[in-house]
């Protein structure tokens, strides 16, 4: 993992997190090399961590990500100005959804059943075997993260979380826990960024 080592020299902090950021990553990779998805939540700041995560996952981050060229092909056989257009600005995908949006359905389940389960709702939903739930929070103990993690392993996906202070009720469902040495909560916001551009150039770099 080449872009880890850089992590652990630019955030010396982070080199007792080192084994946990590879094993997060193992499971991703493994996850998207069968064909899986990676939903990803948190709430406030983390909110944002999930939505800039998919951001980088969903289109190029660092590397030129092509698109295959039967794609492109198919495209072009159905318009052949827009396919070849589309196939030169289309970038490769590797499938992730924030449970932090949708408002529609997270403001009906908060109204009509109870508001910590929107993020649940959406992992039932979205969710199948092998797939993986990231869930940020930099307490662990985010009520709705912890329904949608009991979710998650009912079936059958794997959970990362990536949390701060002791781990909180999260750590004990997750099959992987990063939790960074700090106990601020934007201290550790400042560290969760970083590892999970690691993770993301990492598999970028897999991928493509």
């Amino acid at each position: 993992m080449k872009y880890l080592q850089n992590l652990i020299d630019r955030y010396p902090d982070l080199a007792p997190v080192r084994d946990q950021v590879e094993a997060a990553y193992n499971i991703m990779e493994d996850c998207y090399e069968k064909g899986g998805k990676l939903l990803v939540g948190g709430n406030g700041g983390s909110a944002g961590d999930s939505e800039h995560i998919v951001g980088e996952l969903m289109k190029t981050f660092e590397k030129r990500r092509p698109i295959p060229a039967d794609i492109i092909a198919g495209m072009e056989s159905i318009d052949a100005a827009r396919g070849a257009l589309l196939g030169k600005e289309l970038q490769g995908a590797m499938t992730a959804i924030s449970i932090t949006g949708h408002t529609a359905l997270t403001t009906a389940v908060g109204n009509d059943v109870r508001p910590e389960f929107g993020f649940a709702q959406q992992v039932y939903g979205y969710g199948r075997q092998g797939d993986v739930l990231l869930a940020i929070s930099t307490s662990g103990n985010a009520e709705n993260l912890i329904n949608a993690a009991i979710v998650a392993k009912a079936k059958g996906m794997k959970v990362i979380l990536l949390a701060g202070k002791t781990g909180g009720e999260l750590k004990k469902l997750a099959d992987v826990s990063i939790i960074v040495p700090d106990d601020v909560t934007y201290r550790i916001q400042e560290r969760h960024l970083p590892i999970y551009h690691t993770l993301c150039m990492e598999l970028e770099d897999h991928f493509f």
